[in-house]
């Protein structure tokens, strides 16, 4: 990771649009309690603006097109798509707007906010690492953070499980979801 520099903090400041061919938002959850199975939307779009001396009066609004989950498995995304856990045809956007942001240190921001699925909106807090930034080949500045946060999947409504014979469930409760955004500056 890189060390934030007050040069990079002022470069960094400003309006930015998330790149999807270089941002991947994804989430892992376990399946029948003995393994991860990982999966990532790929249809999302993104703004932010960033002030890193001034955190508060940095904000993110990211929305993602739900049939876009994708977790190499068609049967389980036909599964995910369906009324059991996302309904998809009535909820078709999972959404995040920011609430407030605060910088930790001189790498890691803490982004608060509302995400909601399926018709719920709840708060939550996402960790991010300032992963950088540079000036890309046609002459964009990019920065790029990584980020992370857990959620209880019941606390909007994605209920659907089915017990397992050592009393177990097959779809963990806790869902991690993962961030790795490239964005570009606007002019």
């Amino acid at each position: 990771m890189s060390t934030a520099t007050q040069t990079d903090l002022n470069r960094i400041t400003g309006d930015y649009t998330v790149d999807p061919a270089h941002t991947q938002i994804g989430f892992q959850a376990r399946h029948a309690m003995v393994t991860k199975v990982r999966g990532q939307f790929k249809d999302f779009e993104g703004t932010f603006h960033l002030d890193p001396s001034n955190p508060e009066s940095s904000s993110a609004t990211v929305t993602i097109q739900a049939k876009s989950i994708d977790t190499g498995n068609a049967d389980r995304d036909t599964h995910l798509r369906s009324n059991d856990f996302f309904a998809m045809d009535e909820y078709p956007e999972i959404k995040f707007v920011s609430t407030s942001a605060e910088r930790i240190d001189d790498d890691s921001f803490k982004l608060n906010g509302e995400l909601s699925i399926k018709g719920v909106t709840r708060p939550v807090s996402i960790d991010f690492e300032y992963n950088g930034v540079e000036t890309d080949p046609w002459g964009n500045t990019r920065v790029g953070f990584e980020g992370s946060t857990e959620v209880n999947r019941k606390d909007w409504g994605v209920n659907w499980n089915a017990a397992l014979d050592s009393g177990g469930v097959l779809v963990s409760d806790k869902v991690k979801l993962e961030f790795d955004v490239s964005a570009t500056k606007n002019a």
